[in-house]
């Protein structure tokens, strides 16, 4: 059983280095395999014998030995001829690699036509996920605007109706103290004619509200604004990086598909 244990090792030896791209791998390849299947033929021919010429019992059967003869020719041919494939691509490249031709790279390139197809169709995935995301944010923040705006609005309006309170209470107020209308007017005259901030009149204490409002409304939408710059920006760079990488697998394989724009020394 070790012969052909023995036998069982080189031939897989030699098969796994005949899948290897340098030839020196592909020429041990070839001797590891061609003595594993000599050796091989000698063990299945079973024990030697004595010359057939000679009469006595135990002949050799000459059949094993032809075969194993024009198998170590052969091995010897191959050999020879794999050496002078060396020799020359180590002059021509200054490699013992196995070069791609034009068809092995077409193949090559078709092998991968799906795997091209698949990354664009990742990338445009992505690209969606990311418009489906943006759009979600902004309908999101639209939503909190104009939850925002609604409690501003009852906020300025809950401000002028207390102004509005506080006033008919004054006014209620000098009308029991016996005051006329005359005199309540030149009152709310003198109140709105008054420098003091304290004494400011309830129109200006409405006006400056709506004012702070109106404010408050426009640095919200700037806000806002930037925000949408900022994804828009971000929806144009994504764009941007699915047209690059497609530009370059294209640009690739075009390179790959002519050995002439590789140049002598690829």
């Amino acid at each position: 059983m070790l012969p052909f244990a023995a036998c069982c090792v080189l031939i897989a030896c030699g098969v796994t280095l005949l899948l290897e791209r340098s030839l020196v791998r592909v020429l041990c390849g070839v001797i590891m395999l061609g003595n594993g299947v000599n050796l091989l033929i000698v063990t299945a021919g079973g024990d030697s014998g004595g010359p057939p010429f000679v009469d006595g019992p135990g002949a050799a059967d000459p059949l094993p030995q032809a075969m194993v003869l024009t198998a170590i020719v052969i091995t010897l041919g191959v050999t020879a001829f794999l050496l002078a494939l060396v020799h020359r691509s180590w002059q021509l490249t200054g490699s013992d690699e196995v070069q791609d031709d034009t068809e092995d790279r077409r193949v090559r390139l078709r092998s991968r036509r799906g795997e091209l197809g698949d990354a664009v169709r990742a990338r445009r995935d992505a690209y969606r996920r990311l418009v489906i995301e943006q759009r979600a944010e902004l309908a999101r923040l639209e939503a909190e605007q104009a939850e925002r705006e609604r409690l501003e609005e009852a906020d300025l309006e809950r401000r002028i109706s207390r102004v509005h309170d506080e006033l008919s209470q004054w006014m209620r107020e000098l009308r029991y103290e016996g005051l006329s209308e005359e005199t309540l007017q030149e009152r709310l005259e003198e109140a709105g004619l008054r420098e003091d901030p304290g004494a400011m009149s309830n129109l200006e204490r409405i006006e400056q509200l709506r004012e702070e409002h109106e404010l408050g409304r426009a640095r919200q939408a700037a806000r806002e604004k930037e925000l949408r710059r900022k994804l828009k920006a971000r929806q144009r760079e994504a764009r941007k990086q699915m047209r690059t990488a497609i530009r370059e697998e294209r640009e690739r394989q075009a390179l790959a598909q002519d050995p002439e724009l590789e140049g002598d020394d690829a």
